[in-house]
């Protein structure tokens, strides 16, 4: 069983520092076997927010899997928008825009879902797909496999109707990943914490699909919710999912869902 804490909009330039500090010890007490983070590292793509984001993921000891989000391309600089979007975070954080992590448990894609024109929105384009279809296959039917994006397959539960800020293409990407057996989608983008199931969105997916968002981790622009993030042990037949949020001098636990996968069905257990 492998240990991964899922953080999100860290949104340098608006960083909270008490929050910041108090969450590289909370995840170092748990020593998980990797650090997922599903974009927003800057708040306006300034050099200097990337530095900063840099060295504030250098605190972390475990091995990192960075995907970048919307504020993470230029939004006021027109020139590097449209003509560089991704080269300050390139130079700072990861040339790999698409990175894969993968050992003898676990195999996770980063797909970057930012884009220039549709800054806040964000898609999946068709070359990223049959790339992820490729991974996919060569991943085998062995380990955990897990997709994260910035952007959300799935509303918040309730907002079912608007489908606000949901990965573009999505329709075309989902059946790849249930052909390839995905068993957990990460997300951000939102500032809200949730998790669920895509076919309560997408009812023709042939397998489940477990949906689990971060809010915002550190940044002080939340959403009526606490700084918070995703503790999650999995392994090819369980999934626990830990929240700890922000308790005004800590992180503590405040929901635990538990997983367990029956046939092609991940079914919740009573806790």
């Amino acid at each position: 069983m492998i240990c991964v804490a899922h953080i999100s909009d860290l949104h340098f330039g608006t960083e909270d520092p008490e929050v910041a500090e108090a969450l590289v010890e909370d995840i170092q007490s748990h020593a998980p076997g990797l650090l997922a983070i599903s974009g927003d590292l800057t708040q306006r793509a300034r050099a200097r927010q990337f530095r900063a984001a840099r060295e504030y993921l250098r605190k972390f000891a475990a091995p990192k899997i960075i995907v970048p989000g919307n504020h993470d391309v230029p939004l006021y600089d027109v020139f590097r928008r449209f003509l560089a979007p991704y080269g300050r975070y390139r130079k700072f954080m990861s040339d790999e825009l698409n990175p894969v992590f993968e050992d003898e448990e676990i195999v996770l894609l980063g797909v970057n879902t930012a884009r220039s024109l549709t800054w806040k929105s964000g898609r999946i384009s068709c070359e990223q797909i049959r790339a992820m279809e490729a991974s996919l296959k060569s991943a085998g039917d062995e380990r955990f496999k897990v997709v994260m994006t910035h952007h959300p397959f799935i509303p918040p539960p309730g907002d079912e109707v608007s489908g606000i800020d949901l990965v573009g293409r999505a329709a075309k990407a989902i059946p790849v990943m249930d052909a390839g057996e995905v068993d957990l989608l990460l997300a951000g983008h939102l500032h809200v914490g949730y998790n669920g199931d895509v076919r309560t969105y997408y009812p023709g997916t042939r397998r489940s699909m477990i949906v689990v968002q971060a809010g915002t981790a550190i940044s002080k622009r939340r959403r009526n919710e606490p700084n918070g993030y995703n503790l999650l042990r999995l392994d090819r037949k369980q999934i626990h999912i830990e929240v700890r949020t922000w308790d005004s001098d800590k992180f503590t636990a405040t929901k635990t869902v538990f997983y367990t996968l029956r046939r092609n069905e991940w079914v919740i257990e009573d806790p």
